[in-house]
C-alpha cells in the first residue's frame, strides 16, 4: 500500500470546505478551532463516504460493509475487538510528517461503552434512558481518504492509501468537490421550545451532598457529577455547529453525522495521543470562568493557580491516569512533565496537567484504549466506584457526552478528544451537558455555578436561535 498525495488550497478556517460535503453520509470534521482569525491546533482532518461502518446498540455491534456482498452483519463481542478485528484487515502504512491521516477510523466511542469494555453489562454503569437510549454506544467508520489541513505548513493535501485504477481522477474529483462554491440552502437551525433539565439547583444540591456521603463513607475521593440540557429544535445540526465554535473556539472540536443524528464538539481537552508508541494524555481539572475585564480575568486566573483544592483534584486524576496507563505502558516510562499548567480558553481558564509513557510492544492503541477509557478527568477516583455513583444519581446515560472522538490511523497511531463541552442533535432534540468534580470539600453552589458556566457557550446557542413567537 503507497500513499497518494495531491495538494489544495489552503484555508485558514476549514469551515467552506466542509460546507461542501457536510451532508454527506459519516461526514466528519476534527476541527482545531479559530479564535481571533488564527487556528488553535496544527491539523484540520475531514472525511466522508466511509467503506465500513461500526454502530453499537445495547452491546450489539452492526457492521456494514458498504457496497460489499458480504453487507450487513452482527455481532455480540465486545466492540473494541470488533474495531481491532476491522483494522486489521487494512495494510499498515508509514506516514511522513505533517500527515497524521491517510485512512483508518474515526469517529466516536460514547461514554457508556466502558460497561462493555469491562464486559459487564450496559446498565451497570449507564441508567435506562428512553429518550437517549437510540444514541449507538460506538460509532466509527473505515475511511480510506482524507482532506489534511496543516495549519503549521499552511498547506492542504488529499491523502488516500487506497488502490484505484485512476487515483489521480479520484483525487480530481475530491478536489473539485472539496473547493468551497456559494454557500449551500440548508433549514435553518431553531430552538422551538424552553429548555429542560433533571438537575435543578435543588436536585444539584441533593445529588452532590449525596456525593459527599460516599466520600464520608470511604467510599470514593472524588465524583464528577454532570447535568444535562435539553431542548427541541428544528433545521440542520451542522449551522447549529457552525454557531457553536464561533461561541467556544476549541483546539479538539468535532462535527460528525452518524445514522440519526449528529454531534457538535467543542472540546478542549485532549484524552490519547499516541505516535510511534509515544502516549501522550492531558487531563484538565480546575475550571475558572473568563471576564470581559481584565484585571477581574487576571484575577480570576490568579485565585485557580492558587486553589490548593483545585491542585489536589487535578493531582488525584494524574495518579488515575498514571495508574491507567501502567496498565499498557513500559515499566518505568511514564512521566509527567506538566503539571498543574494553566490555560486559558475563549470562556474559561483550566489546570491542565501531561502524562507520558511509551506503549508496549506487545499491545496496540486499541489496548491503551480498553485500558484508560473513559477518561479519569469525567469520572472521578476511584474511576469504578466513581462510575457506579454517576449511574445512580444523574438519571441518564452520557451518550457521546464524556467518551471520546478521535482517530486512529493505519499507521497504528491515534488522537483523541475527551467529549466534554459536546451536544447532541437527534430525533428533533438538542441535548448538552455540563459538570464538574465533587470533593469532600466541595461547595455544593460553587460546583453548581461551575456547571453553569461550562455550559455558557450552549445556552448562547440556544439563546440566539431561540424561534421568535410570531
Amino acid at each position: 500500500m503507497s500513499l497518494f498525495t495531491y495538494a489544495l488550497p489552503y484555508y485558514t478556517d476549514t469551515r467552506a470546505v466542509f460546507d461542501t460535503i457536510a451532508d454527506e453520509p459519516w461526514a466528519i470534521w476534527l476541527d482545531s478551532g479559530i479564535q481571533d482569525g488564527q487556528p488553535l491546533g496544527r491539523y484540520d482532518i475531514l472525511s466522508a463516504q466511509p467503506t465500513t461502518t461500526l454502530l453499537t446498540h445495547a452491546g450489539c455491534t452492526r457492521i456494514t460493509r458498504i457496497a460489499r456482498p458480504e453487507g450487513v452483519s452482527e455481532h455480540r463481542a465486545p466492540p473494541l475487538s470488533l474495531l481491532r478485528e476491522q483494522l486489521a484487515r487494512r495494510e499498515k502504512v508509514s506516514l511522513p510528517d505533517g500527515i497524521p491521516f491517510a485512512g483508518g477510523a474515526m469517529g466516536y466511542w460514547g461514554y457508556d461503552l466502558a460497561g462493555q469494555i469491562d464486559q459487564q453489562p450496559v446498565a451497570a454503569l449507564s441508567p435506562a434512558s428512553a429518550d437517549h437510549r437510540e444514541m449507538p454506544e460506538m460509532a466509527i467508520g473505515l475511511y480510506d481518504w482524507a482532506l489534511i489541513v496543516d495549519h503549521h505548513l499552511r498547506r492542504s493535501t488529499w491523502v488516500t492509501t487506497a488502490t484505484w485504477d485512476d487515483p489521480q481522477g479520484v483525487a480530481r474529483y475530491w478536489a473539485e468537490r472539496l473547493c468551497p462554491h456559494t454557500p449551500i440552502p440548508r433549514a435553518a437551525f431553531r430552538v422551538t421550545g424552553a429548555v429542560s433539565t433533571l438537575f435543578d439547583a435543588e436536585a444539584y444540591r441533593a445529588a452532590a451532598l449525596q456525593v459527599q456521603a460516599y466520600i464520608a463513607a470511604g467510599d470514593c475521593y472524588q465524583v464528577n457529577l454532570a447535568q444535562r440540557f435539553s431542548a427541541p429544535v428544528e433545521g440542520d445540526a451542522w449551522l447549529a455547529y457552525g454557531a457553536l465554535r464561533q461561541h467556544n473556539p476549541a483546539p479538539y472540536g468535532a462535527f460528525m453525522r452518524y445514522p440519526g443524528g449528529a454531534v457538535l464538539s467543542s472540546s478542549p481537552e485532549q484524552f490519547l495521543s499516541v505516535q510511534a508508541g509515544r502516549v501522550t494524555t492531558r487531563p484538565i481539572k480546575g475550571t475558572r470562568r473568563r471576564d470581559p475585564d481584565p484585571q477581574v480575568d487576571e484575577a480570576l486566573l490568579a485565585e485557580l493557580i492558587g486553589s490548593e483544592k483545585d491542585r489536589a483534584e487535578n493531582l488525584m486524576i494524574v495518579d488515575l491516569l498514571r495508574n491507567d496507563l501502567g496498565r499498557v505502558c513500559v515499566p518505568g516510562s511514564i512521566q509527567v512533565p506538566a503539571l498543574f499548567r494553566p490555560e486559558t480558553f475563549a470562556r474559561v481558564h483550566h489546570l491542565v496537567s501531561t502524562v507520558t509513557g511509551q506503549l508496549r510492544a506487545d499491545v496496540d492503541v486499541l489496548a491503551l484504549l480498553e485500558a484508560a477509557f473513559p477518561g479519569g478527568s469525567i469520572t472521578g477516583a476511584p474511576k469504578r466506584r466513581a462510575m457506579e455513583i454517576i449511574a445512580a444519581l444523574e438519571g441518564h446515560r452520557r451518550g457521546v457526552y464524556c467518551g471520546s472522538i478521535g482517530w486512529i490511523n493505519d499507521a497504528g497511531d491515534m488522537d483523541s478528544n475527551i467529549a466534554i463541552r459536546t451536544a447532541v442533535c437527534a430525533q428533533g432534540q438538542i441535548h448538552a451537558w455540563a459538570g464538574g468534580g465533587i470533593v469532600a470539600d466541595s461547595d455544593w453552589q460553587m460546583e453548581y455555578q461551575e456547571c453553569l458556566t461550562k455550559a455558557a457557550p450552549f445556552f448562547d446557542l440556544l439563546r440566539t436561535h431561540t424561534l421568535s413567537e410570531s
